[in-house]
């Protein structure tokens, strides 16, 4: 029996990370969510375990980042075992903690930890989960979608104003949809990854590798915070995959010549093939698609995750705009900033894969490209190249954190004035401060948070964002540069504005902050 239709303004397919952060963001919106998601229950592997810098700040923002933070820890070195002999090697090294860049390191976390401290934040907004419920089929009316999802208890039908299919690599809502998911998957390199204890006295102290011929290897690597490790198995192409304990057991003493090693306690196992695809749309209509159901990478660099997240943190603000009365065609520029970028991601990751084999100390070592803080959306639709610029920043560019002094004489560390469902304007100059207290905002959708700089005592702000003269700064609500205001303020920064936000519609200003 199929129960009545329920309207919600969004319905989530997938409740893994990109999924649940668009959740997270819409709800503190006002958005009316629905996260559905076909499994019984979280999912409760390591599988991407490396939590990006700039990930980091999108966490902090929508406020999991403590639990993010208890239950991980920086990556240990890299530990190679050629015979007797174990070559410490530094994959990552130490990131320079600043004003700008709060977090420099990639943080070590297995993923149903992620999941779970994302899941915790979603619910304590009053949201939930609905596990065990299957997208069937959807139909696009051209007003709101309708979606047949199979549940415990029958059949149900969903109508949503836009459905989002953030539901992996497999992507029913894809599928459905029709769009091509062009690239490739290699089905002879596969890599069983394995979550287990293991007994021998292996250190804890190093991610472990040992190489073998033909790019062949087994690695360790030690999941916080527990006695389990990542095991990593690269399989020979006509290998088949070990199944239960002894075969794993045996399949690693031959490979490792180390009869101790013996594993216990499985918690979880996969077997991965590296596939590197990339949908030929993100949206069509009132359906769009984010993380795994429009890009997959392969795992090296750690990548997929965090691109995922993005995503969901790109297209959260424009779906909670266009809700609230702004042109729909800003649901366009989702697309039209990130698939550019993770078609990067997947260019990165795949080299990055490739050389992994090879024991390349280049696609081994980490650095400033995979942390994803470097990542701009200029020159798209939402940041033209013929706009003011700074002497460090663009239109597009992340905004960079710095502690500053605003009006009223109050320390403000920038990161705090952006968190939340906003946008924000910063007045560095008495000229950008007379321009901002004039300008009309839309009382509906994200509301304005004006942030006014009088003095910058240290110079810290000034030599951040690149400033010598009066400025007008409009930041994004996921953190990026929305437009740079140097000549006709009030005028350039109106009309910026205007193809982000529902029709201006004159409001008091907002109280100083």
């Amino acid at each position: 029996m199929t129960t009545p239709s329920i309207i919600t303004d969004v319905l989530i397919v997938g409740a893994g990370p990109a999924g649940t952060a668009l959740a997270i963001d819409l709800l503190r919106r006002g958005v009316a969510v629905r996260l559905v998601d076909k499994a019984p229950h979280a999912f409760d592997g390591s599988r991407a375990k490396g939590v990006q810098p700039r990930t980091l700040e999108v966490l902090d923002d929508l406020g999991a980042l403590p639990d993010i933070l208890d239950q991980g820890a920086l990556y240990p070195p890299m530990g190679i075992h050629l015979g007797p002999i174990t070559i410490p090697f530094t994959m990552m090294a130490k990131g320079k903690r600043g004003p700008d860049v709060p977090y420099p390191d990639t943080w070590l976390i297995p993923q149903h930890r992620t999941d779970r401290a994302l899941h915790a934040q979603f619910e304590s907004l009053g949201g939930r989960v609905d596990f065990s419920t299957e997208l069937v089929d959807f139909t696009d009316h051209g007003t709101h979608v309708t979606a047949r999802v199979t549940t415990t208890d029958g059949a149900e039908d969903i109508s949503a104003r836009y459905l989002v299919g953030a539901d992996g690599g497999a992507s029913r809502v894809r599928k459905v949809l029709g769009v091509e998911f062009s690239g490739s998957t290699d089905e002879a390199d596969r890599i069983l990854i394995v979550d287990a204890a293991v007994s021998g006295g292996l250190s804890r102290k190093y991610w472990h590798v040992w190489p073998g011929l033909k790019g062949r290897f087994v690695g360790a690597c030690p999941l916080p915070h527990s006695d389990t490790f990542q095991w990593m198995i690269r399989l020979s192409p006509n290998e088949q995959p070990p199944e239960d304990l002894p075969k794993i057991n045996a399949r690693i003493q031959a490979h490792t010549h180390n009869k101790r090693l013996v594993l216990r306690d499985i918690q979880w196992q996969s077997v991965f093939r590296p596939n590197i695809r990339l949908a030929q749309n993100y949206r069509r209509g009132r359906v769009l698609l984010a993380g795994d159901a429009a890009h997959v990478h392969t795992p090296a660099g750690a990548q997929g995750l965090n691109t995922g997240i993005g995503d969901a943190y790109n297209l959260g603000w424009k779906l909670g705009q266009v809700l609230a009365g702004a042109d729909d065609r800003l649901l366009d520029t989702y697309e039209q900033e990130r698939q550019p970028v993770a078609a990067g991601v997947l260019g990165l990751s795949t080299k990055k894969y490739e050389g992994i084999g090879k024991f390349d100390p280049s696609s081994i070592r980490r650095g400033k490209d995979e942390k994803q803080l470097g990542l701009s959306y200029h020159g798209g639709p939402l940041a033209p190249l013929v706009a003011d610029r700074t002497e460090t920043l663009r239109v597009g560019d992340r905004a960079p954190n710095a502690d500053v002094v605003d009006a009223d004489g109050n320390g403000v560390r920038l990161f705090d004035a952006y968190r939340g469902p906003h946008f924000t304007a910063i007045a560095y100059g008495a000229h950008a401060a007379d321009a901002v207290a004039k300008l009309d905002w839309p009382a509906a959708g994200a509301r304005l948070n004006r942030v006014l700089i009088d003095t910058d005592p240290t110079g810290q702000f000034a030599e951040i964002y690149g400033l010598s003269r009066d400025t007008l700064l409009l930041i994004r609500p996921d953190g990026y540069i929305g437009h740079i205001a140097i000549h006709n303020i009030a005028e350039t920064t109106g009309a910026a504005a205007q193809s982000m936000t529902p029709h201006i519609v004159t409001s008091a200003p907002s109280k100083r902050s």
